[in-house]
């Protein structure tokens, strides 16, 4: 997944939350994103995703259209803070916010950025990273592993 199909995404969430999580109309939606300069093959790899998630167990995406209840972030640490620009962690919390990213996810967003080893991760890195996070496909039902030999991720 690249960094254009986040974007993507962010926008397909944004007029879920507008619409409350009806999307009636795909045909326009896609046509809007056709107008905004994506291509057909980056809106279909977005929509692809979400479906699979929707059929994967992963409803929340869709039903979380409100804010959500709670309140609570994830504060950057001093030497995250030096490393992440103020701009990339609000891109990050957005996704957040728009139920593409979890706990997790963030978390896992934040090592990676952090691990770069780089001065300064802008909004263009950290989709990046979002993007390579999003595209993680983890085959926990493959029958490879019995339960006992699953793989453990960190």
């Amino acid at each position: 997944m690249n960094e254009r199909v986040v974007e993507i995404l962010v926008y397909i969430m944004n007029q879920l939350r507008s619409k409350k999580g009806n999307l009636t109309q795909l045909e326009l939606l896609s046509r809007d994103l056709l107008d905004r300069g994506y291509t057909e093959n980056e809106i279909s790899s977005a929509f692809s995703w979400l479906m699979e998630r929707l059929e994967s167990g992963y409803e929340e995406i869709i039903r979380q259209t409100a804010p959500a209840s709670s309140f609570s972030f994830r504060v950057l640490h001093e030497l995250e803070q030096m490393i992440i620009l103020p701009e990339a962690y609000g891109y990050l919390l957005q996704m957040k916010a728009l139920g593409l990213l979890n706990d997790f996810d963030v978390e896992q967003v934040i090592e990676r950025a952090v691990m770069l080893g780089s001065s300064k991760v802008d909004v263009r890195a950290i989709k990046a990273i979002i993007a390579s996070v999003l595209s993680q496909e983890i085959p926990f039902d493959d029958g490879f592993f019995s339960d006992d030999e699953a793989p453990i991720i960190h």
